[in-house]
């Protein structure tokens, strides 16, 4: 097996399965806040969205770390390890506070932002559960970073370790605290079993090869760093976040049916997007560390980056459309919506493959420090996307297919040719000499 596919495979696969554990978790416990009644799962959905939205903001110091700490351990440089690991430390002590304290001052603005002034009950049980989640984002946020710490030096088992005992703790508990306080049981379980899971990360950080050799160097404090690495990767985030509900409210023009077959099919395709987002964080990391090697080093991780990832979207294009009915049928959905669901899990093959292949090089440009190229890419093809998607809608979730497809494919064409170009521009000045 080529050596980089077998790094890559090798990073990737633990990440890919502390994300399947933190969604079978949120499965779950949505499954037992239902037995409290539809403002109680409101309420918690309401709270995991804005938690989802929250992680881009996690990701400035923690991705930001990831990369710096993988650039610092290719170059073999303990100072800037240490510079790196310090100015994640600083840049996230800086940040969480005025989230999690200014979150819960505005606990109820903002639940009712996103609830309005709706009957049912759903306002002040998720304002309850913002009193406790919100102060709870600073576990959050800490774990965060000290997954992207671990992650730096190529460490990706041991952060999987931990979202396996997070949300191992949050299945059992779960149960018990709902059972016993309501929705804020529900809160108190994730923050608590979260807790846990940061003490086990903490003393994990401490028996660190690469980092407990670094800790005894002299570096200087630079949190700046950390912000301008990490900055356009949850920018990115963000936007492809902001853009996936602008398309949600595409899709309601075509009606009820197709929104509620939309919902359901998109939610199965997490499992395929998962395995291209842990191939992406596999060749991030390893990219960096092996930074400064020359371009065709980074273009064989490419292209062994898109082979992982593209055979990921390709078997998982194939299974869906084979068990599209099937799958309907699992979530219970009746005749329209199975209908409608079917025909989009059909459709969205060309655009898994085109996604698995754009996210893939994405991180190879984040672990060459190309994240802000990246950035403009995805913001044109999200731009591009969304009109799309609203002059195909009336050819229904196929139209929406078809517009998703055909703005990744502008997205793979455009780093593409950065890759190749970037190539192009180093090789020359060597000709000339």
């Amino acid at each position: 097996m080529n050596a980089h596919r077998k790094q890559l495979i090798s990073l990737a696969h633990p990440v890919y399965f502390s994300l399947l554990a933190s969604v079978a978790a949120g499965i779950i416990n949505t499954v037992w806040v239902s037995r409290l009644g539809g403002a109680a799962v409101a309420a918690v959905a309401v709270a995991t969205n804005t938690e989802n939205v929250l992680l881009g903001v996690a990701l400035v110091f923690a991705s930001g770390t990831t990369v710096l700490v993988a650039h610092a351990r290719g170059a073999r440089d303990p100072a800037a390890v240490r510079a790196a690991v310090r100015g994640g430390w600083t840049l996230c002590a800086l940040i969480t506070p005025a989230v999690a304290i200014g979150g819960f001052l505005l606990r109820e603005p903002l639940a009712r932002l996103v609830l309005g002034d709706q009957e049912g009950g759903a306002l002040p049980l998720a304002v309850a559960y913002f009193a406790i989640s919100l102060p709870g984002t600073a576990v959050f946020f800490v774990q965060q970073l000290v997954d992207g710490l671990l992650k730096g030096t190529g460490d990706t088992r041991t952060p999987m370790r931990l979202a396996l005992l997070a949300n191992g703790l949050i299945l059992v508990c779960d149960p018990l605290f709902i059972h016993l306080y309501g929705v804020r049981g529900a809160a108190a379980s994730t923050v608590l079993c979260r807790t846990a899971a940061l003490a086990a990360g903490l003393l994990a950080l401490r028996r660190n090869t690469l980092l407990r050799a670094a800790a005894g160097e002299r570096a200087p404090l630079s949190p700046t760093a950390v912000l301008r690495t990490g900055l356009p990767m949850a920018a990115d985030f963000t936007i492809r976040q902001g853009g996936a509900l602008v398309l949600v409210a595409i899709v309601a023009r075509i009606g009820v049916t197709a929104v509620a077959a939309y919902a359901i099919a998109y939610k199965v395709l997490y499992i395929a997007t998962m395995a291209f987002y842990s191939v992406r964080q596999a060749a991030s990391i390893h990219t960096a560390h092996t930074r400064g090697t020359g371009t065709d080093a980074r273009r064989a991780i490419a292209r062994q980056a898109v082979l992982v990832s593209g055979t990921a979207g390709l078997t998982a294009a194939a299974l869906l459309a084979l068990t599209a009915p099937w799958i309907m049928a699992a979530f219970g959905a009746g005749p329209a919506v199975a209908h409608e669901g079917v025909l989009f899990l059909r459709g969205i093959g060309p655009y898994l493959l085109l996604m698995a292949c754009f996210i893939a090089l994405g991180g190879v440009f984040e672990g060459s420090g190309g994240a802000p190229l990246l950035l403009r890419v995805t913001v044109v093809g999200t731009a591009l996307q969304l009109p799309l998607a609203y002059a195909l809608s009336g050819l229904g979730l196929p139209g929406i297919c078809l517009a998703m497809a055909l703005a990744m494919a502008g997205q793979c064409a455009a780093v593409t040719v950065a890759l190749l170009r970037s190539g192009t521009r180093r090789a020359e000045p060597a000709m000339a000499q």
